[in-house]
C-alpha cells in the first residue's frame, strides 16, 4: 500500500545567527561565525560559545513565562509560534486530537536545576522553587507547546544526544504516515551553554581550544586545522502535515520529508565508529525509505562538528556512498553545536536549501583536510539546485539519525 506523502508547511528558528528563520538563514548564508566570548564562562578552560543574541524572554514569551519556563522551553515556544504562523494553520480551529508534538532534547532545564541547587545550599531547602521539576524535565517543552496550541494528540520527547532533534522529526514522520496525526509540530530545543556543561565537554577534549582569542574562527568543520566544536544553543521547529491535508487547505509547501533512517554504532560511548558502519546503515535506510538512490542526492547538511574524529568518519561514509556529486556543508561553523537541537536546526536549514536552491558555506574552511575528499562549500553561499537533500545527525552513545528532504515540486 502506498504511504502518504508528508509536507513541510511551517518553519521556525532561534539560533545564534538570529531570532527567526529569515535572520538565521541570512546568518548561515553569510558564512560569518556567531561564536563569541561568553562572560558567564569567564575564567573557565573554554570561555566561548554560540549563544542567541538579544533573546529577551520578557519580550518574546511574556513576563510570567520568563519567570517559570526554563530557557530551553522559551526558545521552543518562540520557534514554534513562528512555525505555526508560517504554516497558515489556525490552532483555534484545528482538531487538536489530530495534532501531535514531538521534540528532541538532550539535557532539558539544566539552568533551572543549577540555579535551584545553589539556592538550596546557600539559603536552605525552603528556597527551592515548587516549580523546579516542571522547569527542568526535558519533556516539558513539548508539554508547553501542547498547552500553547491545543494539541492533544501524541506528545513526547526523544533523547538521542546530539541526534535528538532529527530523531524527533523521524518519529513525527511515522505518526503522519500511519494515520495517527494530520499535523505534527516537531523539532528540537536545547539551552546547555552553562559553566558546568561547557567545562564537562572541555574536559573530554571535545571543544575547540586553539582560538579562544579569536572565537569566530574556532568552529571550522572539515578544515585541516580543526580542533573541536563550539557549544551553542537554540531551537528549530517544523510543522509537518500529511500532504493530502496540506493540499486540501491550499497550503504552501516548503519541501517534503521523504525518508528517515536510524541506527547505533555499538562501538564506543563517545567516539564514532571510524569506518562509519552505523552511519552507513542509517544513511542507506533513509535513502531507501525515501525511494531514492545515492546518485540522486544533491546536497548534504553534514553533522560536521569540527572535531577531528567525527568529521573524518562522516566524510569516509559520504565519499563511499555518495561521492563528490553532492554539495556538502556544515552549518555548525556559524551557529555552533546546539546538541539536542542540532538535528532540528539543520533540518530547517536543509529545507531552506532545497526551497531556495542555495547551499550555505562552511564557515572557516580555509584548508580542507586532504582526507576529506568531498565537494564542501566554502567561502560564499552557492546557488545550487537540490531536489534531494540529506541531513545527518549523530549522538554520543553511537546513535545516528538521517533525514531526507525532497523538493516540493
Amino acid at each position: 500500500m502506498r504511504r502518504p506523502d508528508v509536507a513541510v508547511t511551517g518553519l521556525g528558528l532561534v539560533t545564534a545567527a538570529g531570532i527567526g528563520t529569515a535572520a538565521s538563514w541570512a546568518g548561515v548564508c553569510s558564512g560569518a561565525s556567531a561564536a563569541a566570548r561568553n562572560p558567564e564562562l569567564a575564567g573557565l578552560p573554554v570561555d566561548i560559545s554560540c549563544t542567541v543574541p538579544d533573546f529577551s524572554p520578557n519580550k518574546l514569551v511574556g513576563k510570567r513565562a520568563s519567570l517559570i519556563y526554563d530557557r530551553f522551553v522559551q526558545m521552543a515556544i518562540v520557534a514554534a509560534r513562528e512555525a505555526v504562523a508560517d504554516s497558515g494553520l489556525d490552532p483555534a480551529t484545528w482538531d487538536g486530537a489530530r495534532v501531535g508534538v514531538v521534540l528532541g532534547c538532550g539535557m532539558g532545564g539544566l539552568r533551572s536545576y543549577d540555579q535551584q541547587h545553589k539556592r538550596m545550599h546557600e539559603v536552605g531547602p525552603q528556597a527551592v522553587s515548587a516549580l523546579l521539576i516542571p522547569m527542568m524535565i526535558p519533556n516539558m517543552a513539548a508539554g508547553h507547546l501542547a498547552l500553547q496550541f491545543g494539541a492533544t494528540g501524541p506528545n513526547f520527547v526523544t533523547a538521542t544526544a546530539c541526534a535528538s532533534g532529527a530523531t524527533a522529526i523521524g518519529c513525527a514522520l511515522g505518526l503522519l504516515r500511519d494515520g495517527t496525526c494530520d499535523v505534527v509540530i516537531t523539532g528540537g530545543t536545547e539551552a546547555g551553554v552553562l559553566p558546568v556543561v561547557t567545562t564537562g565537554f572541555a574536559q573530554m577534549g571535545a571543544l575547540s581550544t586553539k582560538r579562544l582569542d579569536a572565537p569566530q574562527t574556532a568552529s571550522r568543520p572539515f578544515d585541516a586545522d580543526r580542533d573541536g566544536f563550539v557549544i551553542g544553543e537554540g531551537s528549530g521547529i517544523l510543522v509537518l502535515e500529511r500532504a493530502e491535508h496540506a493540499r486540501a487547505r491550499g497550503a504552501r509547501v516548503h519541501a517534503r520529508l521523504a525518508g528517515y533512517g536510524a541506527s547505533d554504532d555499538a562501538h564506543h560511548i563517545t567516539a564514532p565508529d571510524p569506518e562509519g558502519v552505523g552511519v552507513t546503515r542509517a544513511l542507506t535506510a533513509a535513502l531507501a525509505d525515501a525511494g531514492v538512490s545515492p546518485a540522486d542526492v544533491d546536497h548534504v547538511n553534514a553533522h560536521g562538528t569540527s572535531t577531528p574524529l567525527n568529521d573524518a568518519a562522516e566524510a569516509r561514509v559520504l565519499r563511499r556512498l555518495i561521492g563528490d556529486r553532492a554539495a556538502v556543508t556544515s552549518t555548525k561553523g556559524v551557529v555552533g553545536h546546539t546538541l539536542g537541537a542540532a538535528g532540528a536546526i539543520e533540518a530547517v536549514f536543509s529545507v531552506l536549501a532545497v526551497e531556495h536552491s542555495t547551499v550555505p558555506p562552511t564557515a572557516n574552511l580555509e584548508h580542507q583536510d586532504p582526507e576529506i575528499d568531498l565537494d564542501v562549500v566554502s567561502g560564499a553561499a552557492r546557488e545550487h539546485k537540490s531536489n534531494v537533500a540529506v541531513s545527518n545527525s549523530f549522538g554520543f552513545g553511537g546513535q545516528n539519525a538521517v533525514l531526507v528532504f525532497t523538493s516540493a515540486a
